[in-house]
């Protein structure tokens, strides 16, 4: 007999419909003991099995410990993946530990549907989903956005990466940066497990660039009901690329109490990251340069990146009645950013040209939701009924300043030239220490969706809109005086519908609706100014159709989806930036992952992708593909247990991007690429306590290759693909 939609009765996994009765849920501003890896690190982690649509409450690990069983899919919760109408991918604490992950951009270049890339001018990482950008500082952490680090976050920091793909206007509010059409990318950090845990790292990379960690978590009080979770981190010293130096200062505390009615959680966190000479991004004058040494730096020795962010959220949710809980949650950053910038021009020779870019900005943003999730039954029906509320605010300083663009300096990518800083004094906007407010954003938006469950809860059908309120304003640089801005409201709907025909089996479908706050022309496209810099265009929507289907074996699972996007584009055209363009990007996602058998995990699989412009300037573009989306990308990670030693285990990675168009007219393009990655761990116990020693290679051929082209829309700059990188590191558990 099934359960009853509304059970709280902890199931046994696989879990059958506990989880569906997630998908009308809210985040649960719950920190009701989702625990972290305890002891060795060959220990399972260790979770409550969630319900409710609990955001905090973690989904259990898959078979292999690589990916966990579902993950959070906006205001609908946590669910298990095969109780969702969407496609997602969450990757755990322990692959990040296991391939000594960085950033965030480490834990995704598994992913088959996601391509790392940069931002437009400067080193924020960005992951293009399904062809369509997500900007780091349009993660969600927990649900909320903008409380996290906006260029570069710190895997350290992290129990989970949650993968959500497709649009996501309903189910988190539109992106408050301006992306995020094509997927979502969901941070939760650690908490407490049930374990004590005191675990050491210390590692090092080649040319010497070392690392200290310390992850610490506790849980005291009657029941174990107050836990604290701390992490500290420091790197520093030369990169693998010459001469490139990163410094990398991390520290959080996590903060729960789980009481029989009441949850309560705060985080907060501290990172200041530092690259003194990053290499930096390639604007390829009409032909594409061939890739130099994937070692060498063509970057000027004075130039560097600083960023500080500090940030912090608090959440409590309360069970009113056995079907009634509301939830409230807030937060908070602030940050500093500090560049000077020099990114050339370069011919197919490998000739460059440049000038010096300086920058400077100033982030305060304040992010939070309020809402309620009521149970009841029409008849045969099952119901759960969500109304939440979310607001938003940006207050951003910028100032900047360029040396003299008319008459830059000349340099190669393959025999740099080292050169005096030229003085930024050509054209400026605003004090550099002394920034002026240029832009705010506000979001408001009210949410209200209804799931219900029917024939024997073998069909769930899902609907739902939320009114979202988008307010824009821009700021001269130099005197402050407002440019332009709007307020304006869209309604954005959704619809799925999940059935089981089979217990191992689900098929899904979905319409959902993306939304963007307006964009904002940038000062320079290309490295030349834009004459309408700092005008905000108006919101604009897409359409996304999505139709697939899910396996889960019990240890090895796997999902297929067809999905089509429609979106507005932006480009620069005579200097001009607009919103006019068209574009569909229509594709087939594979994802594999488990542990087909005991000894051996995979991790992987592929996208095929049509990005294809529909309506340019004059028609001159239409039918062309997209600037920098490859039509095949594909990925494989394969773990095995050695036989012949207890404990050690080998791994190889495989990933394979396909060619890129830089220019609209699809003239040229970037050669296809493939890279090797090996590793290899060894996980034992000495006097008692867990140690864990891993060695990694990356770029195991050393290959030279253009890894992605662009990043910002309609933007074609070349990003070097990482060289040949050895790490090693050591844990102990205390």
């Amino acid at each position: 007999m099934p359960r009853p939609f509304f059970s709280d009765e902890r199931p046994r996994m696989p879990v059958r419909w506990l989880a569906l009765t997630a998908l009308a849920g809210f985040p649960l501003v719950s920190a009701a003991a989702d625990t972290a890896p305890s002891g060795a690190d060959d220990t399972m982690e260790e979770v409550v099995v969630y319900g409710r649509g609990s955001q905090v409450e973690l989904p259990p690990l898959y078979a292999g410990e690589q990916v966990a069983r579902g993950g959070r899919v906006g205001l609908f919760g946590n669910l298990d993946m095969m109780e969702t109408p969407f496609t997602s991918t969450n990757y755990s604490a322990e692959l990040m530990r296991n391939q000594q992950s960085v950033s965030v951009a480490d834990v995704l270049r598994n992913d088959p549907t996601v391509q790392v890339a940069r931002g437009f001018g400067n080193f924020q990482e960005v992951y293009v989903i399904r062809g369509l950008p997500v900007f780091s500082d349009d993660m969600t952490y927990n649900g909320l956005y903008g409380i996290l680090p906006r260029q570069f976050v710190a895997a350290e920091l992290l129990e989970r990466v949650e993968v959500f793909r497709g649009a996501s206007a309903f189910l988190n509010g539109a992106a408050p940066g301006g992306s995020g059409l094509g997927g979502a990318v969901n941070l939760v950090p650690k908490r407490a497990g049930a374990t004590p845990l005191t675990r050491f790292t210390t590692g090092v990379q080649n040319d010497g660039h070392a690392y200290v960690g310390l992850d610490a978590g506790r849980r005291f009080g009657a029941g174990d009901a107050f836990g604290v979770r701390i992490n500290a981190l420091r790197r520093d010293g030369e990169t693998a690329v010459d001469d490139e130096d990163r410094e990398l200062t991390v520290f959080s505390a996590g903060f729960d109490f789980a009481g029989e009615r009441l949850r309560l959680s705060a985080d907060f966190g501290f990172q200041d990251h530092d690259v003194d000479r990053p290499r930096p991004s390639v604007t390829p004058l009409a032909a594409v340069p061939g890739a130099p040494d994937a070692d060498d730096n063509f970057a000027q020795p004075w130039t560097y990146t600083e960023e500080t962010q500090l940030f912090g959220v608090a959440r409590g949710e309360f069970d009113l009645t056995e079907h009634l809980t509301l939830w409230v949650a807030g937060g908070a950053r602030g940050g500093e950013e500090d560049n000077v910038l020099a990114n050339p021009n370069a011919a197919r020779n490998g000739a460059t040209t440049a000038f010096r870019f300086d920058n400077y900005r100033e982030d305060t943003v304040y992010s939070g939701e309020v809402g309620a999730r009521a149970e009841f039954r029409t008849g045969p029906l099952a119901h759960r009924l969500v109304v939440s509320g979310s607001v938003y605010g940006l207050e951003s300083k910028n100032a900047f300043a360029l040396s003299n663009f008319l008459t830059p300096f000349a340099s190669s990518l393959y025999r740099p030239v080292p050169v005096v800083a030229p003085t930024a004094n050509f054209f400026t906007g605003g004090v550099l220490d002394d920034p002026r407010v240029t832009q705010e954003t506000d979001l408001r938006s009210i949410a209200i969706a209804d799931m219900i469950a029917l024939f024997d809860e073998r069909v769930l059908l899902t609907g739902g809109a939320r009114l979202q309120n988008i307010a824009q304003r821009s700021y001269d640089f130099n005197s402050g005086a407002r440019l332009s801005g709007y307020d304006e409201s869209r309604w954005t709907p959704v619809g799925g519908i999940v059935v089981r025909p089979l217990e191992r089996v689900a098929l899904y479908a979905n319409y959902i609706e993306g939304l963007q706050p307006g964009e904002v022309a940038p000062a320079l496209s290309g490295g030349t100014p834009v004459s309408n810099a700092g005008e905000v265009f108006a919101p604009f929507q897409a359409e996304q159709y999505e139709v697939g289907a899910k396996y889960d074996g019990g240890s090895f699972g796997a999902t297929l989806a067809w999905f089509s996007t429609q979106i507005p584009s932006a480009f620069v055209e005579n200097g001009v930036f607009s919103v006019d363009g068209r574009q569909r990007n229509r594709g087939v996602e594979l994802s594999l992952f488990g542990a087909p058998r005991e000894d051996i995990r995979v991790l992987g699989g592929l996208t095929v992708l049509d990005a294809e412009r529909r309506r340019t300037q004059n028609g001159q573009f239409d039918g062309k593909d997209v600037i920098g989306v490859p039509d095949l990308q594909a990925n494989l990670n394969v773990e095995w247990d050695l036989p012949f030693l207890a404990g050690l285990t080998a791994d190889a990675r495989f990933i394979y991007t396909a060619s890129q168009y830089v220019d609209g007219a699809n003239t040229f393009e970037t050669p296809s690429w493939a890279r090797f990655d090996l590793g290899v761990r060894y996980a034992t116990r000495v006097a008692g306590r867990g140690v864990s020693v891993r060695a990694r290679l990356e770029n195991l051929a050393g290959n030279d290759y253009w890894a992605s082209v662009g990043g910002f829309p309609g933007a074609n700059y070349l990003v070097l693909g990482a060289p040949r990188t050895f790490l090693l590191s050591a844990s102990v558990d205390f």
